[in-house]
């Protein structure tokens, strides 16, 4: 079954491994196979992961993205959900439902869980304040 995808003017895709943009028209594309593939607006950078919690969402999105590198990204992903266990054990909803995603290969579904991660942190630092 295919996966229809709209994009918007000017509005890039990552494609299995590709950047695409879109050019001055609204545009859909069917993605006929399984591919890694996030929009722009799901795309975090490592400057924007200034927080532990992004820091997971930035890991679980390069482990979805880049599968010839996941050894590492799983070790630096195992250090990180330590840390945030310890300093936030109230995460741990969050993250086992992330660690089932991941142990299942859906690495988009544990994105997802991992974005919910990242506004309950949010959350939390407002709190705090």
């Amino acid at each position: 079954m295919a996966l229809k995808i709209s994009l918007k003017p000017n509005e890039k895709i990552f494609i299995g491994g590709a950047v695409v943009r879109n050019c001055d028209s609204h545009v859909e594309l069917n993605i006929l196979n399984d591919v890694p593939l996030l929009r722009e607006k799901d795309i975090m950078t490592e400057q924007e992961a200034d927080s532990v919690c992004k820091q997971i969402y930035l890991c679980v999105q390069l482990m979805y993205m880049d599968q010839i590198n996941l050894h590492a990204y799983q070790k630096n992903y195992r250090e990180l959900i330590d840390e945030v266990m310890k300093a936030a054990p109230s995460t741990s909803n969050f993250l086992v439902e992330i660690n089932n995603h991941l142990a299942c290969g859906r690495y988009y579904q544990a994105m997802k869980c991992a974005r919910s991660l990242v506004n309950y942190e949010k959350g939390l630092i407002q709190h705090a304040q």
